[in-house]
C-alpha cells in the first residue's frame, strides 16, 4: 500500500524542481552550440589575416626573438647574482633557496626556448594557420 505524499514533501518538489532546470541547462546548451556555428562560420571563411598582412609576420617573429633574447639574458643575470649571494651565504637554508631559484630560473628558461621550435614544429603538422606564416625559431 502506498502511502500519500503531501504537496510539502522534499522528494517531490525536488522533481519538479529538477525539470526546469534540466530544460533550462538543455536549452543554453542549444544556443551556444548554435551561436559557436554561426560565430565561427564567417572567421573560417576569411583568408588567414596574419598571413595577408604587410609586415605582421615579421613583426610578430621580432617580437618573439627579442623576448627570447630578454629571457635569456633575465636568467643569466638571475643565475650569476644567485650564484654571487650563494657565496656570501653561511646558512645552509638560504643556500637551498638560492639553489631552487636558479633551478627554477633554469626551467624557465628551457621552457621559452623551447616553446617557439615547438610551436613552429606542431602547428605546422597540425595546420595551425600562424605556424605556416611566422618562424618562431628564435635562432
Amino acid at each position: 500500500m502506498a502511502q500519500p505524499t503531501a504537496p510539502d514533501d522534499p522528494a517531490s518538489s525536488s522533481d519538479d524542481a529538477s525539470a526546469p532546470l534540466h530544460r533550462r541547462t538543455q536549452q543554453a546548451a542549444l544556443i551556444v552550440v548554435l551561436l559557436s556555428v554561426v560565430a565561427v562560420d564567417p572567421v573560417a571563411a576569411q583568408e588567414n589575416a596574419v598571413c595577408s598582412a604587410d609586415n605582421l609576420p615579421s613583426m610578430i617573429e621580432g617580437f618573439f626573438q627579442l623576448t627570447t633574447a630578454l629571457g635569456i639574458v633575465g636568467l643569466v643575470v638571475v643565475w650569476q647574482a644567485d650564484s654571487l649571494l650563494e657565496m656570501f651565504t653561511i646558512d645552509r637554508e638560504q643556500k637551498e633557496r638560492f639553489k631552487r631559484h636558479k633551478r627554477s630560473a633554469m626551467k624557465s628558461a628551457v621552457i621559452l626556448v623551447v616553446l617557439g621550435p615547438l610551436y613552429t614544429v606542431a602547428g605546422s603538422m597540425m595546420g595551425l594557420p600562424l605556424a605556416e606564416c611566422v618562424n618562431l625559431v628564435p635562432w
